[in-house]
């Protein structure tokens, strides 16, 4: 519901007017390390702490959905080291501090291609998947191996496979066909989506999906991101005026 500048500037936001679903870009663990003289490794450890805390905050802000963007499908090409840490912080995070997360309430679901990912990994992210199935506090998703065009892409694959197959009618296809075969099949479309660390660009999130998003750019690196942060992106948010392509009567 669109409300008032004046109600979104308030220092109390009412949950109420916020976003049901917000996507984010956490971008800056990088920087933020090489910025205290610490390898870029030391930010992404800081990065992974600041998560619990951000979805800690999702129910009293009214957030349902959570979905971030832990490791993109292009994020193969940095170095081997950082990506070798970055794949050992993702298994001791989900064994340690995600089980944590769930045991309050929060359902974790992944999305992206699993099929690069190694063998112990897939495990233990089917297993938090399946232990948190019945919580419904907050729904976290989690972007590992994940590209947007990827996504539409395998999606496609898939849809052209039950065409194929005789499942699917040809002229019967349409966006809530395609939508069906994305990852993100039991979501909904997220209302807003954030970008840390002063980069302006989407870099392949969740790009069906987003297509009616409201974004907020923010030059706060990811590690710094607070539950402060966090509320006055929600509180801009409820001051826009979303029309979906409308016009306002």
């Amino acid at each position: 519901m669109p409300q008032s500048m004046e109600s979104a500037s308030s220092d109390v936001f009412n949950p109420e007017i916020g976003p049901d679903h917000v996507a984010i870009i956490m971008d800056g663990n990088g920087r933020w390390a090489q910025n205290q003289g610490k390898a870029r490794l030391f930010g992404h450890h800081e990065g992974a702490k600041r998560v619990k805390d951000i979805v800690s905050a999702c129910p009293d802000f009214g957030v349902k959905h959570l979905t971030i963007f832990a490791f993109s499908t292009e994020n193969w090409k940095r170095t081997q080291s950082e990506v070798t840490g970055l794949m050992s912080l993702f298994r001791r995070y989900i064994r340690n501090e995600m089980r944590e997360v769930a045991s309050k309430g929060v359902r974790v679901r992944f999305i992206g291609d699993r099929n690069r990912l190694d063998a112990k990994l897939i495990k233990l992210m089917a297993e938090l998947e399946a232990e948190t199935r019945e919580n419904t506090l907050v729904h976290l998703t989690i972007a590992l191996n994940y590209g947007g065009r990827d996504e539409v892409a395998r999606a496609v694959k898939d849809l052209a496979h039950d065409v194929k197959q005789g499942k699917i009618e040809p002229s019967t296809v349409d966006e809530v066909t395609l939508t069906r075969y994305l990852d993100t099949n039991i979501l909904p479309d997220p209302d807003l989506v954030i970008r840390t660390s002063g980069e302006a660009r989407i870099s392949n999130f969740l790009l069906w999906q987003s297509a009616y998003s409201e974004y907020e750019f923010i030059d706060t690196l990811w590690p710094d991101f607070t539950q402060d942060v966090f509320k006055e992106c929600l509180m801009r948010y409820a001051g826009r005026d979303r029309r979906f392509g409308g016009v306002k009567k």
